[in-house]
């Protein structure tokens, strides 16, 4: 989803627009920045509660893609690549393969790979027209930074 829908009044306030402050500073417009990765810059998730309650944010999020308020994309990641997203960026998975009787570890330039499909995927989807962020967003903490 578009990080501005963030900024929807439906969406816990001021928390929504405190991690859309958080996702948006410092970053190229467009790019992909998973919770994980902000968990991770927020010391691992310590720093949590100066930001907001990003769970009561989350499901507000999902509420709105289920209510149509805004527009969402599904992306159905294999298990592997849906680990190596919800991991930090240095953070390793590693998986059993009983064939081999070994460990595969996947890394950080496995996580690259997969976050470069996604924005293949996103800008597939978004070739008519860029994610929907909603209607009536409130202002950001940064106005110069809303995508």
């Amino acid at each position: 989803m578009a990080a501005a829908s963030l900024l929807h009044p439906h969406v816990r306030q001021p928390d929504g627009a405190r991690i859309h402050d958080r996702l948006t500073r410092g970053r190229r417009p467009g790019e992909i920045v998973p919770l994980s990765t902000l968990t991770h810059e927020l010391d691992g998730g310590a720093l949590w509660p100066d930001v907001g309650d990003w769970a009561a944010v989350t499901a507000d999020l999902l509420q709105l893609i289920q209510d149509r308020e805004c527009d969402g994309l599904s992306l159905g990641l294999p298990d592997i690549a849906r680990a190596l997203v919800c991991s930090g960026p240095q953070s390793e998975v590693r998986v059993y393969d009983p064939a081999a009787e070994r460990y595969q570890a996947y890394g950080a330039a496995d996580r690259i790979e997969v976050l470069a499909e996604v924005g293949r995927q996103l800008a597939w989807a978004e070739a008519g027209c860029a994610l929907w962020p909603g209607d009536g967003l409130l202002v950001p903490v940064n106005p110069g930074e809303t995508k």
